[in-house]
């Protein structure tokens, strides 16, 4: 295990569920560990819900450095508009865009790639992007938004978790969706619109449909496509 990583999972106290401003303290109190035990630290992220309460507890713990979010081509405007939001908001962040401009005719994938291989699809346009960047700044840790309630896929991510590659820091792991919208709405945060919609996920919008009451935040994402992730996270090539 990486050095520091066991001390500090260990001491963590379970964060209490009742009350979000204890839970806050407990998730700033990571973050701020975070960022002094890995002054690399990067930052991914598709700005729903999760990651745009994951940016606004970052500066609170004094989180500088990037925000990196992949454009496929085939982004809803309402999350580039978020994303643009976000960035004139947390003017201390740097907000890099990788494959800026991409669009669903630019020839990186055929057309409908998404329909007749959702993972392929995903694994030129979000993946490889991301890990190509990866690879050059090479950060030792990631602060990502993943919390447990979002899938089943996700439901036992550990607030510190180990990689092949590095670490990656779930500050929000313990978090409800419920805690989160009220955190958000606290801070009056820049959620994306679509949220409001039933759109509790936001994807590319060929493979994002709106939740339907008792689903899952990520029950819209290749609805009847068998696949639950996008690779980022989960996989043979995941982060």
């Amino acid at each position: 295990m990486t050095a520091g990583v066991g001390r500090f999972a260990a001491e963590l106290r379970p964060l209490s569920a009742s009350s979000t401003g204890g839970k806050t303290s407990e998730t700033l109190a990571l973050i701020d560990w975070a960022i002094q035990t890995h002054p690399d630290l990067l930052m991914p992220s598709a700005f729903n819900l999760n990651g745009v309460v994951l940016i606004d507890l970052a500066v609170r713990a004094g989180y500088r450095g990037q925000v990196v979010f992949v454009d496929t081509g085939y982004h809803f405007p309402e999350t580039l508009q978020t994303r643009d939001r976000l960035a004139a908001r947390y003017s201390e962040l740097e907000f890099v865009t990788l494959n800026a401009g991409a669009s669903a005719q630019d020839g990186r994938t055929p057309p409908e790639l998404y329909a007749a291989n959702p993972d392929a699809c995903c694994a030129a346009r979000k993946v490889a992007p991301l890990q190509e960047y990866l690879r050059r700044k090479n950060p030792s840790a990631l602060l990502n938004a993943r919390s447990r309630d979002q899938a089943a896929t996700r439901a036992k991510i550990p607030s510190v978790e180990e990689g092949s590659s590095r670490i990656k820091i779930n500050p929000l792991a313990q978090w409800t969706r419920q805690e989160l919208e009220a955190y958000a709405a606290e801070h009056d945060l820049p959620v994306n619109p679509l949220y409001a919609d039933g759109f509790l996920s936001v994807g590319c919008w060929p493979c994002t449909r709106a939740v339907r009451p008792g689903e899952d935040a990520r029950a819209g994402r290749w609805a009847g496509q068998g696949k639950t992730e996008c690779g980022l996270w989960a996989g043979d090539g995941k982060l």
